[in-house]
């Protein structure tokens, strides 16, 4: 069966207007890899899998938010549409605009946005603009600015981001049967942890797939639901989680809670190491989507969390090549051979 986006396979699950048109770029329907390796380092017969949301149009889980979020506004003739952006929600509200002829304006701090990220936004056509400041003051300026005037907000503030985000959760479960023992997944702005444990919910209540629990992961500089307050300069190599102020900072402390899990914060370090070890599996991400199994692993080795023969997903948001620079600026630099085959020769066995 060819696979037409989430919202042709989900629709009678999702809270879309009937009316609206769909706006999509077959966005969803990302694969579980398995991570055997990895899994070794969690216990005896852990089941582990990536949902490898890298393999999206845009290269992020953002796509399955925009592609309902865009429809909707698509649907009310909206003609201009707004966000803040730490990068990737800039790219996926570029792209899905530009498929529906829409104008999209994006707002990003100033110097903080990953390169591969701001070049996918220019691509698309958006009108990108940067702020003196950080993600949490754009955010707040594209809220004030989608009040005042005739511009639909695209932010995860959106309900309908969330009804689109949600259907990773109903893939998991179509994949594996169920939902897993234990998900873990990097938290930023908070949407992304909040669709998903609304997904879980809503499939158990249809077809009894049961909960995880969840363990949501910040980053040590940009911790502010860990730290139980804003965070004014939230500082972390994984840019796309440097929020200081989550817009669904409550939403992701109640999903947390209820599914029996916590969230944490990890040093970058730990999130850079688990980008290497990820990549040794054949997966490469950006730094934040290594930040779940990240705190997942540091819960295991330090806290003494019990996982074995249990199954785990994490999250792995966005593909490698939105941040391409954190590999290339920590690599050797590569040796340089005249065209001789003694020289290949030397440099191969030496």
């Amino acid at each position: 069966m060819s696979w037409n986006g989430v919202i042709d396979h989900y629709r009678e699950l999702i809270g879309l207007p009937s009316h609206a048109p769909v706006v999509t770029l077959l966005e969803g329907n990302t694969p579980l890899i398995p991570l055997p390796a990895v899994a070794k380092l969690l216990g005896k017969e852990v089941s582990l899998y990536a949902k490898f949301e890298g393999l999206n149009p845009t290269g992020s889980f953002k796509d399955r938010g925009m592609t309902v979020a865009i429809s909707e506004a698509a649907g009310r003739k909206v003609q201009s549409v707004i966000c803040a952006s730490t990068g990737n929600t800039a790219a996926s509200a570029a792209a899905y605009a530009a498929r529906a002829g829409i104008k999209c304006i994006v707002l990003i701090p100033q110097g903080k946005v990953a390169m591969g990220k701001l070049a996918g936004a220019i691509a698309y056509g958006a009108r990108v603009l940067q702020v003196e400041g950080s993600f949490d003051d754009a955010l707040t300026m594209v809220v004030q600015i989608s009040q005042k005037h005739s511009i639909a907000l695209v932010n995860s503030l959106n309900p309908f981001r969330l009804e689109g985000q949600k259907t990773a959760a109903f893939e998991i479960c179509d994949i594996l049967g169920k939902a897993p023992d234990m998900f873990c997944l990097p938290v930023g702005n908070a949407g992304n942890i909040t669709s998903y444990w609304m997904g879980f919910r809503q499939y158990h209540r249809l077809k009894k797939t049961g909960l995880p629990r969840i363990l949501g992961v910040q980053a040590e500089g940009s911790a502010p639901l860990v730290l139980g307050h804003p965070v004014e300069k939230p500082e972390t190599v994984a840019t796309a989680i440097r929020i200081g102020k989550p817009a669904r900072g409550e939403q992701a402390l109640e999903a947390a809670q209820e599914s029996g899990g916590k969230i944490i914060a990890v040093t970058d370090q730990t999130i850079l190491d688990m980008q290497t070890m990820l990549a040794t599996e054949g997966v490469w991400v950006e730094p934040a989507s290594a930040a779940g199994l990240a705190g997942l692993l540091y819960e295991v080795r330090t806290n003494h969390l019990e996982l074995d023969g249990q199954s785990v997903v994490t999250v792995c948001t966005g593909h490698g090549l939105k941040d391409p620079d954190i590999i290339t600026r920590r690599a050797p630099s590569i040796p340089l051979l005249p065209p001789e085959i003694q020289a290949l020769e030397k440099a191969l066995l030496a």
